[in-house]
Formats: structure tokens, C-alpha cells, sequence
């Protein structure tokens, strides 16, 4: 490896940054039983990057993060009043926190 090497930084955000890209978790049958082996899903904007997301969880809910894996769910087209429409993409965080963590969502935040 020679020439220059980069050095990753975590991102420093504000705490209303923190609000912007992660919006709710995303309560579903496949995410409750995800969150038995210490996985958990979040609704993100669109733009957010994976070190973003791991800083906002861990600054929002003051756990560990392991890893984040994201995906971006295309809208359906559906028909609104007999007219064809298209719901919005939403775009995904499947979070991983270390052993022991857990985050519990019925309580409310900080």
C-alpha cells in the first residue's frame, strides 16, 4: 500500500441534525423479530450516509453501533381516486448494535 492513505472521521452533528436523518422506527413484524437478535430499523432521509446514521443512533439513543446497512424501498404505484399515483421511495437503516444493547421505543427519548 503505498501512497496516501485516508483517515475516517466520525461526523460531528448537531443535535437537530440528529432529528433530520433519523425520522421514526419502523414498527413492523419483520423488524420486532430483527430486534430479538439485537437489530433494529429506522426510516431515514433519503440523503443520509451510513456514518451519519451511526452517529444520530448513537447520539440520539446513547447505544453502540456495530454496523448499518441501508436500502432504499421504491414507491408502488398505486391508483388515488382512479387516478394513477406513486407513493414516495423511503430509504431504510437496518442498524446492528453490540451485545447486551437494545433500544426500547415504547419509552420516549432523552
Amino acid at each position: 500500500m503505498s501512497g496516501t492513505q485516508t483517515i475516517r472521521r466520525k461526523p460531528k452533528l448537531s443535535s437537530e441534525a440528529l432529528y433530520f436523518f433519523i425520522s421514526d422506527p419502523a414498527i413492523t413484524e419483520k423488524a420486532t423479530m430483527l430486534s430479538e437478535s439485537g437489530q433494529f430499523v429506522f426510516r431515514v432521509a433519503p440523503d443520509a450516509t451510513k456514518p451519519e446514521i451511526k452517529a444520530a443512533v448513537e447520539g440520539l439513543f446513547g447505544v453502540t453501533v456495530l454496523a448499518v446497512n441501508t436500502l432504499v424501498q421504491k414507491g408502488k404505484t398505486k391508483r388515488f381516486k382512479g387516478r394513477p399515483g406513486r407513493r414516495s421511495d423511503v430509504k431504510k437503516a437496518f442498524v446492528k448494535l453490540a451485545a447486551g444493547q437494545s433500544i426500547d421505543f415504547t419509552t420516549g427519548l432523552a
